[in-house]
């Protein structure tokens, strides 16, 4: 075993992902040109947190991406600011961040805490995923003490199957996700086991300026530092794959499969 596999086994991972020569990165729409990632988040800062670093990357590479929050996070306020504006600060942040990354923002209106997991939910999401097409879903982790964070990973386990039952009658016609990862989150770390790491020095620099939209990434909201965990987990990352900065992600044990060697 030499440092860099060992770094890997250190790192859960099985499989490294590098711009232009992964599985992730040549994830294609039919036409042969990079395709479309879409973040399903809880929360805003979730999904630019955690997943903004692969969107950048799937549109710096040609490809599209699109941030679909289920919430405003709008009950992370601070005492000196009320609930309803800081959700509205949230969509403004999200809106400027997503424009500075070129994906789209897409909100749903469920309340902060209390998203449910339910058919109306499920098929709410599932009729983004008909909209919007994408080849990859990128979403929370099943491990997480955030009851949002749960229930988001199941409202899109169930949104991913109706969106490509084909008898499912919908506004928009059927569609099939190709892949889905699960990010890595401070709130979604057990049993967390990523497969797959991301280079992401390209876009790097970007993600960061995205984030700083939010008050809760400088610190302004609450005890945890945001900035400096994710920051510094992107460089723990890096280090274990090889790369200056990289993303971390988990893809669906469903999704998986031994494939015999040919000699």
């Amino acid at each position: 075993m030499n440092r860099r596999s060992f770094a890997q086994s250190l790192g859960g991972a099985v499989a490294v992902s590098a711009l232009g020569r992964s599985s992730f990165s040549k994830e294609s729409s039919s036409d042969g040109t990079p395709g479309r990632i879409m973040a399903i988040a809880a929360h805003p800062g979730d999904g630019l947190f955690t997943m903004g670093a692969v969107l950048a990357h799937q549109i710096e590479r040609r490809g599209s991406g699109v941030l679909l929050s289920l919430s405003l996070g709008e009950k992370g306020a601070p005492k000196d600011i009320q609930v309803e504006h800081y959700g509205e600060m949230q969509r403004t942040a999200t809106q400027k961040a997503t424009q500075l990354l070129g994906a789209e923002a897409v909100f749903l209106a469920y309340p902060d805490a209390q998203i449910p997991f339910n058919e109306e939910s499920a098929l709410a999401v599932c009729d983004a995923i008909r909209q919007y097409k994408p080849d990859v879903v990128v979403t929370h982790w099943s491990g997480s003490w955030h009851k949002d964070h749960q229930n988001c990973h199941l409202i899109v386990r169930d949104a991913v199957f109706y969106a490509a039952l084909e008898t499912l009658a919908r506004s928009s016609p059927a569609h099939s996700v190709s892949k889905i990862y699960y990010a890595e989150n401070w709130e979604d770390a057990s049993n967390f086991v990523p497969d797959t790491y991301l280079d992401i020095e390209a876009v790097y620099e970007k993600w960061l300026q995205a984030c700083d939209f939010y008050p809760m990434w400088r610190g302004q909201t609450g005890f945890f530092r945001y900035n400096d965990y994710y920051s510094a987990l992107s460089i723990m990352r890096g280090c274990l794959s090889g790369f200056k900065h990289a993303v971390a992600l988990m893809s669906d044990p469903g999704q998986r499969m031994d494939r015999p060697r040919l000699l």
